[in-house]
């Protein structure tokens, strides 16, 4: 089952488990890459560079998928997009705190809201990225 079989507002605990599982992913990708990138000095360093990175992104995820549920719940509109402009913008939040930085936290907010925002409204009117034309 993924993430959007299951209804909204609905499985709090399931949806944020696969947002955190997403998150990790993303996170060891991304460490493996700075990793490569920026050649760390020592192991440990390689070590905690990709444990801080990916824990971030763990946590990005399960904030993003609880903060998208809980919302979804309390405002009882359970397909609404600002439900994951909450999500997004809980997330953003999240890591303003996370690097001792307002003006972070308030663009990774605004930043993530929108793109989580716009999102869920692609997704509910069939935006395509990619594939072929609709003629």
């Amino acid at each position: 089952m993924g993430y959007w079989d299951i209804e909204e507002g609905t499985q709090c605990v399931a949806k944020t488990w696969i947002t955190t599982k997403m998150g990790t992913a993303l996170g060891l990708m991304g460490s493996a890459y700075n990793i490569v990138l920026y050649q760390p000095a020592t192991t440990l360093e390689a070590v905690q560079r990709a444990t801080s990175v990916t824990t971030t992104m763990a946590a990005l995820g399960a904030v993003f998928g609880m903060a998208t549920c809980l919302s979804a719940q309390a405002r009882e509109a359970p397909d609404d997009p600002v439900n994951y402009f909450v999500g997004g913008c809980a997330s953003g939040i999240f890591l303003g705190a996370r690097t001792h930085s307002a003006i972070n936290g308030v663009s990774a907010c605004l930043g993530l809201g929108t793109l989580a925002l716009f999102t869920k409204i692609g997704k509910k009117e069939g935006w395509k990225i990619s594939g072929p034309p609709v003629v």
